[in-house]
């Protein structure tokens, strides 16, 4: 039994590695450049940079209901 699961795995190992010949890699430091690029353009789209107004902010906090 073992040996016929160590084969599925060898399969599954292939067929990984397979995949990941036929992907184009990218420098790093050509992705950190067009990452910085991106992040250059759509800063003004950003709001962790710009803020967000609390009038559209899902996240603040709820008010408290005065009744209870």
């Amino acid at each position: 039994i073992s040996g016929s699961s160590s084969v599925a795995s060898m399969k599954k190992v292939v067929q990984q590695l397979q995949l990941e010949a036929g992907l184009n890699s990218v420098k790093v430091s050509q992705a950190a450049a067009d990452l910085k690029q991106f992040s250059l353009q759509n800063a003004q789209h950003d709001p962790l940079l710009t803020g967000v107004s609390s009038s559209t902010n899902p996240f603040r906090p709820q008010k408290v209901c005065s009744f209870l």
